[in-house]
């Protein structure tokens, strides 16, 4: 988890990249920018912002052979180590970038890498490196006194609301590769950013093997125990799997599915499940694992615990108390009627 509120930007210099392709061309500024006290506000919202309200799924820089023939780890590694050339280093970052230019459909801007100070990351006061880049030009008027009319100019310029790409490269975890926070909000080439510049792989922390094993898990009810079973039992077995992750610290694959699965014969099926399914979820060889809290919190607000009826009925089941769902509903088949059936027990109606 990181914590921007105290992190202050110690330099920060600002270039600009065209398209190598169309022969645009690169922009190096030879001295760091002077940021103003009043420009310094405004940009560090615009740097922090996309940051703060991203879900933290976090890269670490990754080679096929070895760190030490990485770009772009090297680049950091040279920062970290000495931030006084922190200038001078980010013209080679930016000249990486414009070595990656090349899809035409990649768009120029200017780019603006920091050097960050008083970053909280997993609550371990770090330094950082933030990469950011502008790409699209908003319209806007500017109106000047003229005799007497208002006179109406259309210029261009950044808005300050939305960022549109970043990253931030944290000195933490150096030898896994650092951790690394991204984003891109212009879509266009996918692989341009996080592939060609930055050249990342997941980092498979703690959180991430929590939020991979339960969306693996998520996906075994939707696939195999919804099938097998019904809806109820679908959202039930995701109500103990959730529980599970939630009261313990640590996860541990037998314990967990002899305490979510009732039906003995769905064990092989999970078995055989995550033969087939593990490479997509990245846990081939995983049996146990720490879990993290705050994945565990963001899975919990993704999974429905709504039974869905075509009788435009919907049954909420509750995730805090699973025992409920399975004490005082049950389902049954009403031959009168041929309609399936839900029986709820209930001593009082809850004031809402």
């Amino acid at each position: 988890m990181i914590n921007l509120f105290n992190t202050q930007i110690d330099t920060l210099s600002v270039h600009r990249v065209g398209n190598k392709s169309r022969n645009e061309e690169l922009f190096i500024s030879e001295q760091p920018y002077n940021v103003t006290d009043e420009i310094l506000p405004l940009i560090k919202e615009y740097f922090f912002r996309p940051f703060r309200d991203k879900e933290e799924n976090y890269y670490q820089f990754a080679h096929d052979v070895h760190l030490d023939y990485h770009d772009m780890y090297n680049l950091a590694t040279e920062v970290f180590s000495n931030p006084s050339t922190a200038h001078e280093v980010s013209k080679k970052i930016t000249r990486h970038l414009y070595e990656q230019s090349n899809h035409p459909h990649i768009k120029n801007g200017e780019v603006y890498v920091a050097y960050l100070t008083n970053v909280s990351i997993d609550n371990t006061p770090v330094d950082a490196i933030g990469i950011f880049k502008s790409e699209i030009k908003t319209d806007f008027l500017q109106f000047e006194e003229k005799g007497a009319s208002l006179e109406m100019m259309l210029q261009q310029g950044i808005n300050l609301n939305k960022l549109d790409k970043g990253c931030l490269i944290f000195n933490y975890k150096k030898d896994d590769g650092y951790k690394i926070l991204t984003i891109d909000n212009n879509r266009y080439d996918a692989r341009y950013w996080l592939e060609h510049f930055l050249s990342v792989d997941a980092f498979q922390d703690e959180n991430f093997m929590t939020k991979k094993y339960m969306k693996f898990v998520q996906d075994f009810a939707k696939d195999v125990v919804l099938p097998a079973e019904d809806k109820k039992e679908e959202v039930l077995f995701m109500n103990r799997s959730v529980n599970y992750f939630a009261k313990n610290d640590e996860f541990e694959e037998t314990a967990f599915l002899n305490e979510v699965i009732d039906n003995p014969d769905l064990i092989p099926e999970f078995k055989n499940y995550k033969v087939e399914k593990a490479p997509k979820y990245s846990i081939e060889d995983v049996t146990s694992f720490p879990i993290a809290n705050a994945a565990v919190s963001d899975a919990r607000k993704k999974i429905k615990n709504v039974i869905n009826l075509d009788t435009n009925i919907q049954i909420k089941l509750d995730f805090v108390n699973p025992e409920s769902a399975e004490k005082f509903v049950e389902k049954g088949w009403d031959e009168e009627k041929q309609m399936y059936y839900y029986l709820v027990y209930f001593n009082k109606e809850q004031k809402a």
